[in-house]
Formats: structure tokens, sequence, C-alpha cells
């Protein structure tokens, strides 16, 4: 459910919960299986994990099958990602500052300000990723 409300899907969560709990190098075919869900539902849930470097392919020595595991700096990779969204909202506002004329101040001031909160948020985030790659 925490993943869905960060927007990811209801299966990617729970791929990504089981992998985190777990801790363990798990199947494609395992996956499906244990969460009950479509080998579909779980291939576009892999791959979103994994385009999100929150999630690893691996390889087992005479398996062809493909496994999946926790990447270790998944959490880190979470925040800077977070990081990046609250920079583009910030320059995206910015951006819409210029097409407020001076004279109004009022709402320069409002827009500027939201501007501000995610440049803020942004530079919060960016400090607790440094400080989850440091543990």
């Amino acid at each position: 459910m925490i993943a869905q409300s960060e927007g990811l899907p209801r299966i990617a969560g729970r791929v990504l919960a089981m992998l985190l709990y777990d801790g363990e190098r798990v199947s494609f075919g395992q996956l499906a299986e244990a969460l009950q869900v479509s080998r579909g539902s779980v291939s576009s849930s892999v791959r979103m994990l994994e385009s999100q470097q929150l999630i690893k392919r691996v390889a087992i020595a005479g398996d062809r099958q493909d496994y999946f595991q926790m990447v270790d700096d998944a959490f880190a990779n979470m925040v800077e990602a977070a990081v990046t969204r609250a920079r583009r909202a910030a320059a995206d506002i910015e951006e819409s500052l210029h097409g407020i004329p001076a004279s109004e101040q009022g709402p320069r001031d409002r827009v500027a300000g939201y501007a501000a909160y995610y440049r803020a948020m942004g530079d919060g985030l960016d400090a607790t990723a440094k400080t989850l790659r440091k543990s």
C-alpha cells in the first residue's frame, strides 16, 4: 500500500515487499506463484522496479530462469529519484515565473514560494540520500 501511495502499481509494491522481506534471489515464476498474480503483471512490475534501480535481475549458473533481488542502495536510489522529481518541479515552477508580469507581485511571490518549497524538499531529500549512502 505504501508503494502504491508513492505512485507504483500495487503489484510492484508486493514484488518489492517480497524481495525486501526474503532478502534472497527469487525467480520470475516464484514471484508469480507466491503473489498469485499473472506473469504479465510480474513482468511489468519488475521492469518498473528495475528502471527505478530498486531491484536487479541476476542469474544462477546452470539455470535459464530470470531471478530478481533488491539492489544494495535501493532506498538511497528511491530518495534520489524523489530529489530529481522535486528539483524538476521547482525548475518548472520557476520557469512559469517568467510569464507573470513584474507588476503582479502577489502572484509572483506565491509562485516563487511554491518553487522554494520544491527546492527545499529537493535539498532535504538530497541530504537524506547522502545519509543513506553512508550507512
